[in-house]
């Protein structure tokens, strides 16, 4: 399949009007920050400006596809592990759920997983709000997410070895 026939799922997360100030007065324009994910463990994010909003939203969209990075989940649905991001002053804290909880996430956040196909996550954003730093925070947390295949490759073990709880003794 080629890139151009992938459905991409876009969300815009913010628009924010920008005040250039010259001779004559104010020139305005706008910035706008978009996710974009296949749906199936692909996002990316990016944001562009230009003097209209769908011109800026355009740029923005055109630019997260290009930045796109996989993500592994869980039975297609979930995180295998919990896992903690910070960009700037935003903190971000993701926990993988069982089968039937939903995205329980702030704006920003939601953004993001429902464009990259988790239906299923309990997330929390500490300190700034900011769209741009949660949305930064919350990739920063998502790569750090590795699936026990790959620890598995990397230690020259098994998968059940690494996915085995063991009891204190």
């Amino acid at each position: 399949m080629s890139r151009e026939e992938v459905a991409y799922v876009e969300k815009l997360v913010s628009i924010n009007r920008v005040a250039k100030v010259v001779k004559g007065g104010k020139r305005f324009s706008f910035s706008a920050l978009v996710v974009v994910g296949d749906g199936k463990g692909r996002v990316g994010f990016a944001g562009g400006k230009a003097k209209e909003v769908s011109d800026a939203v355009k740029k923005a969209s055109e630019k997260a596809k290009k930045s796109m990075v996989r993500i592994p989940m869980r039975e297609g649905r979930t995180l295998h592990h919990d896992s903690f991001g910070r960009f700037g002053a935003g903190k971000v804290i993701l926990r993988s759920a069982v089968a039937g909880t939903g995205i329980i996430a702030g704006g920003a956040m939601r953004s993001v997983f429902e464009a990259l196909g988790i239906q299923d996550v309990v997330s929390k954003c500490v300190g700034s709000a900011n769209p741009h730093n949660m949305v930064r925070a919350t990739f920063n947390a998502l790569q750090s997410v590795v699936s026990p295949r790959y620890i598995a490759n990397k230690r020259g073990k098994r998968i059940g070895e690494v996915t085995s709880r063991r009891t204190a003794k």
